[in-house]
C-alpha cells in the first residue's frame, strides 16, 4: 500500500496519541476516527414519524418559548 507523509501540529499529534489504542499505529487511529465519523449526518432525516415530528416541533417551540422570556 502506497504511504504519504504529513507534518502534524504536536497538540493534534498528542491528541491523536490519546485516542490511540493499544498495539495501534497513528494511521489506523485516524482510519478508525475517521470511519467513526463518516455517517452522513442527512441520514437520519425524514424518519420521524408526523407524531414524532409535532411533539418535536412542540417541544422545541415551548424551549423557544421559555428562553425568550428568560432574557426579560
Amino acid at each position: 500500500m502506497a504511504t504519504k507523509q504529513i507534518n502534524l501540529s504536536e497538540d493534534v499529534y498528542d491528541r491523536l496519541q490519546a485516542r490511540n489504542r493499544s498495539g495501534e499505529t497513528i494511521s489506523e487511529t485516524i482510519e478508525r476516527l475517521l470511519a467513526d465519523s463518516a455517517a452522513d449526518w442527512r441520514d437520519g432525516f425524514g424518519t420521524l414519524s408526523t407524531e414524532e415530528a409535532i411533539e418535536l416541533e412542540r417541544v422545541v417551540s415551548r424551549s423557544r418559548n421559555a428562553e425568550s422570556t428568560d432574557d426579560y
